[in-house]
């Protein structure tokens, strides 16, 4: 069996040689890049599985952010993790709505970044899962295949991450049922704090009202959670 490819984006040599030297010990086999560029032309040459990257890269202050929008063209499903010293929340906002599934800072233990990783490949082995029929969810307009990782309304199919994806198959499992905070989190195999959900919640709202301009199954219940309309 092939050995799992992660990618680390990151400017500083030895911070980027030990995380690397730590996921090669873990079985990983790892490509090290120092700046956008270098990373652009090689992710175009061949995806990774996993990509680990920091928001400053060299003289660009803000280089993780355009390599994760320009990653997002690449593959919607293509596990992406910002690793970095910037803890604000404004960044981490802005991280998740460029479409990352994680958002962690440097002082992360090294067991902990591992298990988020871990979490990440658990979740994108679905997709090379055999479809069955009792892992698809059905909800009016909506088509989810756990299996496969694909979401669709009124056939028209919803490009969400790997996070957005376990956040609607959470909600929309048992319609009507409000979802607070941490059930999401549980779910969905992320650690995040109140606004990072709200920020997830909007852009995968925006997602299916491309589709829909008039798509409202996501409700919001304050000071509670969410749920998805039993009348969808």
């Amino acid at each position: 069996m092939s050995r799992r490819r992660i990618a680390i984006v990151e400017d500083e040599p030895a911070i980027r040689e030990n995380y690397a030297a730590v996921l090669r010990r873990q079985g990983y086999e790892v490509c090290a890049y120092a700046n956008r560029q270098e990373a652009n032309d090689a992710f175009h040459q061949r995806l990774p599985e996993l990509v680990l990257l920091d928001i400053g890269l060299e003289e660009e202050v803000e280089g993780g952010f355009d390599l994760c929008r320009e990653l997002r063209t690449l593959s919607h499903y293509l596990p992406i993790i910002f690793l970095t010293a910037r803890d604000s929340e404004f960044d981490m906002v802005s991280g998740l709505r460029l479409g990352a599934d994680d958002y962690l800072t440097k002082d992360i233990s090294m067991p902990h970044l591992l298990a988020r990783i871990g979490a990440l490949f658990r979740r994108i082995d679905a997709l090379r899962s055999p479809p069955s029929e009792e892992n698809v969810i059905r909800r009016g307009a909506l088509l989810i295949d756990s299996d496969r990782l694909t979401t669709t309304w009124r056939s028209a199919a919803v490009e969400l991450t790997l996070t957005e994806f376990w956040i609607v198959h959470s909600l929309a499992r048992f319609p009507g049922h409000v979802k607070n905070r941490e059930q999401l989190m549980h779910e969905s195999n992320i650690q995040v704090d109140d606004s990072t959900i709200t920020s997830h919640i909007k852009r995968i709202r925006k997602k299916f009202a491309v589709i829909d301009p008039r798509f409202s199954s996501i409700e919001t219940v304050h000071g509670m959670g969410y749920r998805w309309s039993s009348e969808t």
